[in-house]
């Protein structure tokens, strides 16, 4: 690329203006500054290796070299967060995150206080702001875990719930009903 103009400035800096309408900026302490010939594209390369891009639109990419880590800020407020392990953060406007793991589970964390985690098995589990807590197997079994008790619901119908005193009560389709103490003793069985 043919230089149309080199300017060198008394504190080290250097700005060369290239014929295709790009502006290089050299730093004393070793960061270079680019400007696009349309004037809104810049990429600017740290000394210490970080990279910020701003492109045309406004969408910021900073790449962070250490820890080997890509933020990106888009015009709209959304902002990306890319690790080197391959976790991904999404930081939404409206204050919700969401989290990819390397593992692909996904965790949304909601505005108001409220969790979801999606595991790759299909498992979903959803803890509300007073602490209880959801969970939704891909057999069709379902936990509610609150500070009371613990409840599974089969997908048969039969729902067991263990207190936290250790009292065990299953309730089955058929109407049964049979209660056991902490220590799995029978103390009570409607059996049909």
């Amino acid at each position: 690329e043919e230089i149309q103009r080199e300017t060198a400035y008394p504190d080290g800096k250097v700005e060369k203006v290239l014929k295709n309408g790009c502006q290089l900026i050299f730093f004393p302490n070793g960061t270079r500054k680019k400007v696009g010939s349309d004037g809104k594209s810049v990429t600017i390369t740290f000394f210490n290796g970080d990279v910020k891009q701003v492109m045309p639109d406004q969408t910021v990419i900073y790449y962070y070299a250490d820890a080997k880590t890509t933020h990106t800020t888009y015009s709209d407020g959304l902002e990306v967060l890319q690790f080197s392990n391959g976790q991904i953060e999404k930081h939404y406007p409206d204050g919700k995150k969401e989290i990819t793991f390397p593992d692909q589970t996904i965790k949304n964390l909601f505005t108001d206080g409220q969790e979801e985690s999606i595991f790759p098995d299909g498992t979903i589990v959803r803890v509300l702001r007073d602490g209880s807590k959801t969970i939704e197997f891909n057999n069709g079994q379902r936990e509610l875990h609150t500070p009371q008790f613990k409840r599974r619901e089969y997908p048969d119908g039969t729902v067991k719930t263990v207190y936290m005193n250790g009292q065990q009560e299953t309730k089955y389709i058929s109407g049964r009903v049979r209660v056991k103490d902490k220590d799995g003793n029978i103390i009570m069985d409607t059996k049909l």
